[in-house]
């Protein structure tokens, strides 16, 4: 007899049963209609890319986390680690059939070999917006106002989006003379959430070679006590008022016209660790969950079609990472699962109806009610049992007496309260009353 390979997921990667898949589901169907309603279009894109085009602009934290191997053909290829380096490829390549700006959402998997812990995955999904052909205070907003609007879509308003800039931490970095070690001191200041502020000191010491150098930075990313008083902080120690603080006026400036300041912090220590941003930069935090870290993130870049293409593209985009949202959300004890969209199960408890019965599903379909029947006339309790696992609402009960008189039985499957005689349209509206 051969022997039976045992069944196993690679670490880091999951199966979903229906319970919660059907959750997932869900929550991208709500998200993907506040993109749509924004005038954001669907993609997709491959999942190997040539490493090169992938890595080119990625720091060596992303490299190494990178799925990367030699195909059949001999080629170095890798698997996409978001879907924003794939977005600005496909954008080059596809320029002359695009229009812009070009406002895009796409809604797929990305893999990363970094380690598995709560709410972090080397298997994930990632919710993506992007405006590219557009660099103005108004795409920044319309994406910052999309996170708040998506994640609200689907019950999730006790939130703060911490908003940043890169290009006036940059300006403030060249003016205290370490815009040599821009990169290193980016990666240290990422880390501030996960190591504390006396390791990110360690490191900024290391990266600068100055003990006084890594105070001023601790300096300017504590800020101040509101966003005004902040932004006003950042832009004396960025050696003045410039382009980059005058975007970040005009974004309050919005967000208080749109009445939704109080959702954003303007926060100096949210640098984003991949180096492809040059403007603003932002993630989100539960309020109630801050240490599950940003559920939502994302940023301007500039730069980065253009190391695809002659012509500069400007670039704003959002991500929201739905397994991290979806690990906080059950810790939050937010997440309903169920096993089925259905609303009623009809019974089979007579073979010879089996026709009406699917007579009586297709009645109860055409006024709006998930239905299915049950293929088997099996034991009534197995019949039960199954509906209870899928978390089915009701049950309908049709004898050989109901079918002759066009009624049915409705069963409460939580409480077994029962509704003898109705019509299916009754039994439809009382189904659709409960919901």
């Amino acid at each position: 007899m051969e022997q039976l390979i045992q069944p196993r997921v690679l670490k880091g990667f999951r199966d979903f049963l229906p319970a919660a898949e059907i959750v997932r589901a869900d929550l991208m169907e709500k998200i993907t209609q506040v993109y749509r309603s924004f005038g954001f279009v669907p993609i997709d894109t491959p999942v190997l890319e040539y490493a090169e085009l992938l890595l080119r602009k990625s720091n060596g934290e992303t490299e190494k986390q990178v799925f990367r191997f030699a195909d059949n053909g001999g080629r170095d290829v890798a698997m996409r680690f978001d879907l924003t380096v794939p977005f600005a490829r496909f954008t080059a390549e596809h320029e002359s059939e695009l229009y812009f700006p070009f406002k895009r959402y796409h809604m797929a998997k990305v893999w990363r070999g970094e380690k598995p812990q709560a709410g972090r995955y080397r298997e994930f999904v990632q919710c993506d917006i992007d405006t590219v052909g557009s660099d103005s205070a108004a795409a920044d907003f319309e994406i910052l106002y999309v996170m708040k609007s998506a994640l609200a879509a689907i019950g999730v308003e006790d939130i703060t989006i911490r908003v940043n800039h890169r290009g006036i931490f940059n300006r403030f970095l060249s003016a205290i003379g370490a815009g040599g070690s821009r990169d290193d001191i980016l990666t240290a200041v990422d880390k501030l959430a996960k190591i504390g502020r006396d390791e990110v000191r360690k490191e900024l010491t290391a990266c600068t070679g100055s003990a006084d150098t890594a105070e001023k930075i601790l300096a300017y990313i504590a800020g101040d006590t509101d966003f005004d008083r902040t932004l006003d902080l950042m832009e004396t120690m960025a050696g003045g008022a410039a382009d980059d603080t005058q975007r970040l006026r005009d974004l309050r400036a919005m967000m208080k016209a749109a009445g939704i300041e109080a959702t954003y912090v303007l926060d100096p220590s949210i640098t984003r660790g991949l180096d492809y941003y040059t403007g603003i930069v932002y993630e989100t935090f539960l309020n109630d969950l801050p240490s599950i870290g940003s559920v939502c993130s994302g940023g301007r870049y500039d730069n980065l079609a253009g190391l695809y293409m002659k012509n500069k593209l400007s670039g704003v985009g959002a991500s929201i990472g739905l397994d991290r949202l979806i690990a906080a959300l059950e810790q939050l004890g937010k997440i309903r699962r169920r096993g089925s969209y259905l609303d009623a199960e009809i019974f089979c408890t007579d073979a010879s109806l089996a026709i009406h019965y699917q007579r009586v599903a297709s009645r109860l379909r055409a006024q709006g009610i998930s239905v299915e029947v049950f293929p088997d006339a099996k034991k009534i309790a197995q019949q039960y049992a199954v509906a209870e696992a899928k978390g089915i609402a009701w049950g309908i009960l049709i004898g050989k007496a109901e079918a002759e008189a066009d009624t049915l039985t409705l069963k409460n499957l939580a409480t077994r309260e029962q509704f003898a005689g109705l019509t299916a349209e009754d039994a439809a509206k009382k189904i659709a009353a409960s919901r």
